[in-house]
C-alpha cells in the first residue's frame, strides 16, 4: 500500500498564497490518479481537485478552480493555493488511488484507500 506524507499548511493571511506537498512511497501509483481534499471543523471532508497521472489531466472543484493548480514532480504532488479566504481553514490531505480524476471521483471519498495524516491551513481575515 502505498504512504502519504503532507506538508506545507500554516497560518496566511486572507489573499496570500501557499503550496503543500504530498510525497507518495511505495507502489508505483502512475497508473492512478492522486487527490487533495479538505476538512474543515464540523463539516464532510471535501474533493478539491485530482490529477490523473497516465494522461496529465486535472479535475478542480468549483470552490477552488482558478485559484487552486495541482501539479506533479516525480513521486511530489503539489497543491497551490492562491488568493486564500478564510473559509479555505481546514485540514488538507492527499490521497490516492483512483482509476479516474473527476468530480465523481473527488466525491466518492471511500474509494480512496491511501490517505495522508493531512496538514493544517489557517487562512486568517
Amino acid at each position: 500500500q502505498v504512504k502519504l506524507v503532507e506538508s506545507g499548511g500554516g497560518l496566511v493571511q486572507s489573499g496570500e498564497s501557499l503550496t503543500l506537498s504530498c510525497i507518495a512511497s511505495g507502489p508505483p501509483q502512475h497508473l492512478y490518479a492522486i487527490g487533495w481534499f479538505r476538512q474543515a471543523p464540523g463539516k464532510e471532508r471535501e474533493g478539491l481537485s485530482c490529477r490523473d497521472l497516465r494522461a496529465g489531466g486535472a479535475f478542480y472543484a468549483d470552490s477552488v478552480k482558478g485559484r487552486f493548480t495541482i501539479s506533479r514532480e516525480k513521486n511530489m504532488v503539489y497543491l497551490q493555493m492562491t488568493s486564500l479566504k478564510p473559509e479555505d481553514t481546514a485540514v488538507y490531505y492527499c490521497a490516492t488511488p483512483h482509476p479516474f480524476c473527476d468530480a465523481t471521483a473527488v466525491s466518492k471519498r471511500g474509494d480512496w484507500d491511501s490517505w495522508g495524516q493531512g496538514t493544517q491551513v489557517t487562512v486568517s481575515s
